[in-house]
Parts: C-alpha cells; sequence; structure tokens
C-alpha cells in the first residue's frame, strides 16, 4: 500500500514506519523537519513539510495520523490548551481536506486518540461503549476523533486508536521514569491506587497494522493491554525488575500546585480493557506489564 502517516517521527511513528517499510509498503511522512525524515524513518521514506504540498491526484491507500503536542509538559494554561487542540485539529483538518479534493480516496484512516477520552472513573473497568467525564483530557481527545470522524463522509474507512501510555525502548513516558527509579528515586504519585492502563509498543504497531488490513472492522478501539495495573503496581514492578528500592512517594497535593491542571495526568486514570480487539482474537505478545518492562529493560541493556 501507499501510505501517509503524519506524526512519523515521533516515538510510535518510527518505529511504524520501520514495520511498514520491512512490509513492503510505500511511505510518505509529514514533519515539521522533513530533512530529518529519513534518517529517524527510513532511507526509503519521502519526506513533506506540510500537506499543501500534496496534489489531488497523488494516490494514498491508507493515511494514519499521529501528529499532536505532547500533552505532558508545559503547564495547562488556556494558551497551553489551545496549542495542544490545534496541534491535532489543524492536521487532521488539513488532511480531511485533501481526501476531500483526492481523485482516488484513501481506503483507511487510522487516527490518534488517547484512554483520557474517558476522563477519571476511578475503579470502573471501561470499554469502547463506556461513557466519559468530562474534563480537558475528554474535551481534546473528543474534538480530535470528531475532526477525524469527518473522512467517512467521503466513503473513508475510520479507525479511531484510543491508545493507552506506550512502553517500548527508545522514548515514551517510561524513558523519563528510568533514571530516577536507578538512582532509587523512583516512588508512587498521590495514593498510588490511581490506574494505568498500557501497551506495549509492539503490540501497538501490531494493533495499526491489523486494522490496516481489516476492511471490515472501523470505528473506536482501545489500544491497550489486557491487564490494567495501578500506578502502585508499576512502580513495584519497574522498581524490583531494576533492582532498587521506591519508597518514596509524591504527595498529591505538591503535584497540584507544581503542575496545576495537568496533574489530574499522573493522579488521576482510567481501568480500559481492549475489548474490541479481544473480540477479534488480536494475540498479545506482551499482556502483562512485567512482560512488557522486562523486554524494553533487556532491549536497552543490548543497545549498550
Amino acid at each position: 500500500m501507499r501510505i501517509l502517516i503524519t506524526g512519523g517521527t515521533g516515538f510510535i511513528g518510527r518505529a511504524l514506519c520501520r514495520t511498514l517499510l520491512a512490509a513492503g509498503h510505500e511511505l510518505t511522512v509529514l514533519s515539521r523537519k522533513p530533512e530529518s525524515v529519513p534518517r529517524l524513518c527510513g532511507a526509503e521514506v519521502t519526506a513533506i513539510g506540510n500537506l499543501g504540498s500534496l496534489l489531488p491526484q497523488d494516490p494514498y491507500d491508507a493515511m494514519i495520523n499521529l501528529a499532536g503536542e505532547p500533552i505532558v509538559g508545559q503547564r495547562w494554561t488556556e494558551q497551553r490548551k489551545k496549542a495542544l487542540l490545534q496541534s491535532r485539529l489543524g492536521v487532521t483538518e488539513q488532511l480531511i481536506g485533501f481526501i476531500a479534493k483526492a481523485e482516488q480516496k484513501p481506503a483507511v484512516l487510522l487516527s490518534g486518540s488517547a484512554v483520557g477520552y474517558y476522563g477519571d472513573q476511578g475503579d470502573q473497568i471501561l470499554d469502547e461503549n463506556s461513557g466519559y467525564v468530562d474534563d480537558f483530557g475528554h474535551q481534546l481527545c473528543a474534538a480530535w476523533e470528531r475532526a477525524a470522524y469527518k473522512a467517512s463522509e467521503y466513503g473513508v474507512r475510520v479507525c479511531l486508536l484510543r491508545s493507552g501510555l506506550v512502553i517500548g525502548p527508545g522514548g515514551g513516558f517510561l524513558q523519563r521514569m528510568l533514571l530516577p527509579f536507578k538512582l532509587g528515586l523512583g516512588g508512587t504519585l498521590g495514593s498510588g491506587q490511581q490506574w494505568l492502563s498500557w501497551i506495549h509498543l509492539h503490540d501497538h504497531i501490531a494493533m495499526q497494522t491489523a486494522l490496516l488490513s481489516s476492511p471490515d472492522l472501523d470505528g473506536v478501539f482501545n489500544c491497550t493491554a489486557p491487564n490494567p495495573v495501578t500506578n502502585r503496581e508499576f512502580t513495584e514492578c519497574l522498581a524490583r525488575l531494576l533492582k532498587r528500592p521506591a519508597f518514596l512517594s509524591v504527595p498529591g497535593w505538591l503535584l497540584k500546585v507544581t503542575m496545576g491542571e495537568m496533574s489530574e495526568l499522573l493522579l488521576g486514570g482510567q481501568r480500559v480493557l481492549p475489548r474490541r480487539f479481544q473480540a477479534q482474537g488480536f494475540q498479545f505478545q506482551f499482556a502483562t506489564v512485567a512482560e512488557a518492562l522486562t523486554n524494553v529493560l533487556a532491549a536497552r541493556q543490548k543497545q549498550r
């Protein structure tokens, strides 16, 4: 297939490009730094700096939309919230604009989202049919999904990927955690009882490739492992594998003071199950967090 990818130079996108290239697909990647695409994604990948350079006669069989500013980082001021929203909507709306004009419509659009769509619902088990709590995380994901779903008006099959936290070598949220944990400074956040829905990078990419080749599947898919864990369980597992203590705990009030509304990402959580993938018989290579972390830590060791 000829595939257009936005966000292809990110943590997930780089690994996805390598997998798709190995399978023989032809890739075009949108990047704000197109000169970096061959190094990060593969020498065979075509790089473009803006979607406006595409022509209506350019044929694409599939599109994968992963572009968006990282939600963790700066405090969620009103200006920052607008920037997070625009980084997702801007590219997505441009994609829909191209699809509208394209002489050959893509068969499928895979578009990113996150389990933050559901908001913080405590211990409640959530699947693709669950409701939501109307916080900023939900508002951001819902707007992104609505924008992407407009592609269906042009006969495009749309799959919305509500991803959990992605665990893999070479990046992601685990990368930021390893140093303090190795120094024995790791610990729980707040009560430690908030749920963390996660997915190994390998399984996340396998989910995407499965959706690309399944013309009968569309709509919302939770891209998570079947065994979510609490913050405390994750902390204890990582500390045990690193053979380090993890006795510290960051009080919730301190996170709220230092991070403001963004502390919701750390103090809240979602207990999400990938019901639709399970119904399709998807085989997880890494079904437990211990398996996933063991794999990533071993991969990092080999890279040294």
